[in-house]
């Protein structure tokens, strides 16, 4: 932790983790193209991720029980992508045995026997979407105990593409990749990138929402140019707020411009306040990645922990 700063936290009852009694969760790994998509949470009449998605388990589960809802890793803003997001959701016993149906009989379930109704409901989610299909579940399966999708995770790593002028410029790639028209240097793009990481205050980085906090951890920040000649923002952070990967990259896009110099990003942050100094980027270039989690026996730990209302402790 930076400068001896330190998370302030407060207790909560244990009980709060994992399904209710007799339900069973499932983790989904899911992708999807944001282009078309007002975010990912659910909102009466826009199209979301969510929203598509618990459509669709409203017909797999029909009379069996209320819909399932999902917990996702990351709500992803409108037009964000992911290839790499990962959700949960509790069935019922009842539910559970519509997953392992086969031809419409339901089998018998021996005391402790558990199908495979994780990977069909895979399947089943996949298969009403189509084959031109915007969401793609690539996974179902049974989550470890104490798992949860969003408090679970360790950190969250994104990538951002931005085709400078001395890169090309794919028509193909057009809806996924911001097209800038300068050269930027990626050396001074780096240099200010890591000078930020670390454990601080992002409020002058975030779009702030009520009762939320803006304190994280930024685990690495850095720039490679690939193989095509594209500029990637590789960032990765225990969470991030409301708008923050795309702040930082414009942040770090106006150094590499020479419209900032790269030490006047730390004050900025230090400031708390956001500044005029840079612009957001487009959602369009942005894609979560991945969503990394700790080993099976620590997962429910993890989801305790990270519960706990965090804010910022600065030495006296």
């Amino acid at each position: 932790m930076d400068g001896g700063a330190s998370i302030k936290t407060e207790s909560i009852d244990p009980s709060v983790a994992g399904p209710a009694p007799s339900m069973t969760r499932i983790r989904l790994d899911l992708a999807y193209d944001g282009g078309n998509f007002l975010g990912w949470s659910a909102q009466p009449g826009l199209r979301t991720v969510q929203g598509e998605l618990e459509a669709a388990l409203a017909i797999i589960f029909g009379k069996h029980g209320p819909t399932p809802q999902l917990t996702v890793a990351g709500r992803t803003d409108a037009g964000v992508h992911a290839t790499g997001q990962v959700a949960h959701l509790d069935v019922t016993p009842a539910q559970l045995g519509v997953l392992s149906r086969p031809r419409g009989k339901t089998p018998p379930l021996r005391p402790g026997e558990r199908f495979d109704g994780p990977r069909a409901l895979g399947r089943r989610l996949n298969g009403i979407a189509g084959l031109n299909a915007d969401i793609f579940v690539y996974r179902g399966s049974f989550a470890p105990d104490g798992f949860d999708a969003r408090f679970s995770a360790l950190w969250r790593r994104y990538e951002y593409r931005v085709a400078d002028s001395s890169a090309p410029r794919n028509p193909l790639l057009r809806n996924h990749t911001l097209w800038y028209p300068a050269v930027l240097d990626i050396d001074r793009m780096n240099d200010a990138a890591e000078a930020l990481t670390g454990l601080h205050d992002w409020a002058a980085f975030c779009k702030p929402r009520e009762g939320a906090t803006t304190v994280r951890t930024l685990q690495k920040f850095r720039w490679r140019r690939a193989e095509d000649g594209v500029l990637v923002a590789e960032v990765m952070a225990d969470a991030f707020c409301h708008s923050m990967v795309r702040s930082l990259v414009g942040a770090a896009v106006a150094i590499g411009e020479g419209k900032l110099e790269a030490d006047r990003l730390v004050l900025l942050r230090d400031q708390l306040e956001r500044p005029s100094d840079f612009k957001v980027m487009p959602a369009k270039g942005l894609n979560l990645v991945e969503v990394g989690y700790p080993p099976d026996s620590e997962v429910q730990a993890r989801a305790l922990q990270t519960r706990n209302r965090r804010s910022l402790v600065l030495p006296v």
